[in-house]
């Protein structure tokens, strides 16, 4: 049912943990299934120099808020603002179908992760 990469990211997920003072914070919770992300960022020269998560939820929801934090750490913010779903999923080599929600939270949180940065630093957002 699972990939093996899903499983490896699972069983031992990266960047773990909360960020005091974070520069950006999202926070979103699944009406699906209830699982709930945290995703704090710190940015440094307009690039994610440090990203942590904690994800309350299934195998699926932990191991998507590990790959996509893995995917944007150490990126420009332009870039992270790209990740989308179907991005995280292809990244995990694909989700079944009832858990594609799953890969919605982890870019939707760092969505909101970005948004909170840019409404803090308003200087630092993409023009146009």
């Amino acid at each position: 049912m699972y990939s093996e990469i899903l499983i490896e990211h699972f069983s031992n997920p990266r960047n773990v943990g909360v960020i005091e003072n974070p520069d950006g914070y999202g926070k979103l919770s699944s009406p699906v299934c209830g699982d709930l992300m945290e995703i704090y960022i710190k940015v440094e020269d307009g690039r994610i120099a440090d990203i942590k998560y904690r994800t309350f939820g299934c195998a699926a929801a932990i191991a998507s808020s590990s790959i996509a934090s893995e995917m944007v750490k150490g990126q420009p913010l332009e870039v992270a603002a790209k990740l989308t779903d179907e991005d995280v999923a292809a990244a995990l080599g694909g989700l079944p179908e009832a858990k594609m929600h799953c890969s919605n939270l982890a870019a939707s949180a760092l969505h909101l992760a970005l948004e909170d940065y840019y409404q803090k630093h308003p200087e630092a957002r993409p023009k146009g």
